[in-house]
């Protein structure tokens, strides 16, 4: 008792130190977790910071803006990335190029945004009127710092124009390029050759060691520069209904079948309540008793579940089918309905005319000339009705020409009206021509589908709380066991297949459990090493156990990610060197018999199709044929498939001709998508810090 009392009455200097001591580390975690973060930039671009708040804003409103919200906040982080670290290089370059934006440019931009220049606020006399539209923000301040940001990205859009337009223009092709490319492609070489190919040496007959896929990627650095990944093994334990579950549901839906009694506290009777086969209010019914809402839309087959589609169609009114299972639930249906073609499947060729601006044409042609050639595609239609998706792919102005004209399924006045019409007042196999605003439309009818209403009580198929916990207990029980064991013979024994992925520092993929950005940012914390282990909890999934297999720095590409792609071309240089200790002979006739072979003649080939027959591309060895003196036998040349040995016959030269414009064309074609390549090629010269793991 003395004890206790005496704790009693120090009991206040002891709260006081407790607070004390919550209270410090309350403090500590804030300093070393929370400030050191938020004063943290999400990265820099040549020094060049990218300040977290704002990068964290832009972020939020990409995933607002997203339909659907199918992007996720990765996705979102990711994207605004791109974007952020090519603005700042592009900014950069501006800059350095002196590009500016003039008032002029502007007043044009102002005057072609809708919002702007044909907005009767800024207009005088029917004219945009630039005293006003300043007036107007010069009076409302707080519409002025909204509109500050679109003129930003506006001048920025107009210096990247500039610029790019600059770098076109740098992209030119002279008359001596032309005629280079003349020379590629007209000149011919005449030549014997001998090969050995790299297939005569078995693949067992020389080794690739990992030194020798590392010294080939130093080589060729450029080609193999990597991103840091680490590599992280994982199972899957489910959280999934057991076969008890699954019946359970089925038992639970098929009780709503009958009639039932139940006692009626109020009136202290019991009250029969009707069940799905004989209820009045169908629609009440479902809401009261379905994990699905009541749909009293009609739905065509192609739109029922696979499984029971034909059942379903054919219940007849009134009658129930089921149970049967559509997707994570046990159902029953009720035909409720009917209708005759709720949906029809059409082909059909559209042939356009000049005028008609929504319609990518193929060809040029007034409105007759379209008539007379969509009666002709009419008629050989109707000639041939196999033949039609053949003719809609060559001849028809509209995209589905790629898909033989095949417009899938609509309903009724989905299509413009002469279309619609024709269609769904026509029998399948009817062919036939409409106009519409779009042009002559050559139509097949191909399918019609009669629509049906059912009312559909669903039970969701769910995990009970039993089977739940039995899948919490194995996860939990793998993660200790996996601490300090073998990790894949512990998911063996536990009847668990093992995952794994590589991931870079800002994926979230995790194969079966879908995005999981939480196990690969865990991957990536600083705490977390080689070999440690950690469960995590997957909505709608189960448990992810995961363990941190590997750590690829920065730097070059992984042995075993470059073998694929390097393994073949050493074999080939190994097996090159045993090849060329053959080859040494003074004659081709002497080479080809040392290595069981025969001389081949190549007639007329150009270095621009450098083509040997029965073996494919082979430029270098085409090349040295055009540098080769006549009747001279060339030194051994490394090629694509193998080692050859080449005489030179005779050089052709192409006739000179007045100009090379056309060549030049060609040249300014190819040169123009250069400069596609200017940020791919500042973003490998940049000095870029990501910092984004830290946040997202």
């Amino acid at each position: 008792m003395a004890v206790l009392q005496k704790i009693r009455n120090r009991s206040g200097l002891l709260l006081l130190i407790i607070g004390f001591a919550l209270l410090a580390f309350v403090v500590q975690d804030l300093f070393t977790n929370g400030l050191s973060q938020q004063s943290h930039d999400v990265g820099s671009v040549n020094g060049k910071d990218i300040a977290f708040e704002d990068f964290r804003v832009k972020v939020a409103n990409l995933e607002k803006s997203e339909q659907g919200g199918q992007m996720t906040q990765t996705q979102a982080a990711n994207q605004t990335w791109d974007i952020e670290v090519n603005k700042a290089l592009l900014v950069d370059q501006f800059d350095k190029a002196g590009v500016r934006v003039g008032e002029t440019f502007k007043l044009e931009t102002f005057k072609k945004d809708p919002n702007i220049g044909a907005n009767p606020m800024f207009q005088n006399k029917g004219k945009f009127d630039l005293n006003k539209f300043k007036e107007f923000f010069k009076n409302n301040p707080e519409q002025a710092k909204m509109f500050e940001q679109q003129e930003k990205d506006m001048e920025l859009n107009g210096k990247f124009q500039i610029y790019n337009t600059m770098v076109k223009a740098g992209m030119y092709v002279t008359q001596v390029e032309g005629k280079f490319k003349y020379a590629l492609e007209q000149d011919k070489v005449d030549f014997d050759y001998v090969g050995v190919m790299y297939s005569s040496i078995k693949d067992s007959e020389v080794k690739v060691t990992d030194a020798d896929i590392t010294a080939y990627m130093q080589k060729h650095e450029k080609r193999f520069k990597a991103e840091e990944t680490r590599e992280i093994e994982y199972v899957l334990v489910e959280d999934k209904p057991s076969n008890k579950d699954q019946e359970e549901a089925k038992a639970k839906l098929m009780a709503l079948l009958n009639a039932t009694v139940e006692y009626n506290k109020e009136t202290g009777k019991n009250d029969t309540l009707p069940g799905f086969r004989t209820t009045t209010n169908v629609a009440e019914f479902v809401a009261n008793n379905s994990d699905r809402s009541y749909d009293s839309t009609y739905v065509t087959k192609q739109q029922l579940p696979a499984s029971a589609a034909d059942a379903l169609v054919n219940i007849p009114m009134g009658e129930i089918y089921g149970p049967y299972v559509d997707g994570d639930y046990y159902c029953l249906s009720k035909m409720m309905g009917r209708k005759a073609n709720e949906k029809a499947k059409a082909s059909h060729i559209l042939i356009s005319w000049e005028g008609i601006d929504r319609v990518q044409k193929k060809e040029k042609r007034t409105k007759e000339e379209a008539k007379a050639k969509a009666e002709s595609l009419l008629a050989q239609a109707k000639a041939n009705p196999g033949s039609f998706m053949m003719l809609a792919l060559t001849n028809s102005d509209d995209s589905s020409a790629q898909q033989g004209g095949d417009l899938g399924y609509f309903g009724p006045n989905q299509m413009v009206k002469p279309f619609n019409d024709f269609v769904f007042n026509n029998p399948v196999g009817s062919i036939g021509l409409v106009e519409s605003e779009f042009g002559f439309h050559i139509i097949n009818v191909t399918d019609k589908q009669d629509g049906i209403r059912l009312a559909t009580i669903a039970q969701k198929i769910q995990p009970s709380e039993a089977t739940t916990n039995e899948a919490y207990t194995k996860a939990t029980q793998f993660e200790m066991d996996a601490a300090n064991g073998d990790f894949a013979k512990l998911a063996k024994k536990s009847g668990l297949k093992v995952e794994s992925i590589k991931a870079k520092a800002m994926d979230e993929a995790l194969g079966a459990a879908g995005n999981q950005r939480q196990v690969v940012k865990w991957a990536y914390t600083d705490d977390t090493a080689i070999g440690d282990v950690k469960r995590f909890e997957v909505t709608n999934v189960g448990h992810v156990i995961a363990r941190l297999k590997k750590i690829n720095p920065k730097g070059l590409t992984p042995i075993e990610d470059a073998r694929p792609s390097v393994e073949g071309i050493l074999k080939n240089e190994k097996k090159a060197q045993l090849i060329i200790a053959k080859m040494k002979r003074s004659s081709l006739e002497a080479i080809a018999k040392a290595n069981k072979t025969t001389v081949m003649n190549i007639p007329a080939v150009t270095i621009e199709s450098p083509m040997l027959p029965s073996v494919g591309m082979e430029a270098k060895v085409v090349g040295t044929a055009f540098g080769t003196p006549k009747n001279k036998i060339s030194e051994p040349i490394e090629g694509l498939s193998g080692v050859y040995v080449i005489k030179t016959k005779a050089v052709t030269k192409a006739p000179k001709i007045a100009k090379y414009d056309e060549y030049v064309t060609r040249l300014k074609q190819q040169a123009a998508q250069n400069a596609n390549r200017v940020i791919p090629t500042l973003r490998n010269a940049a000095d870029i810090q990501d910092n984004r793991v830290e946040f997202y």
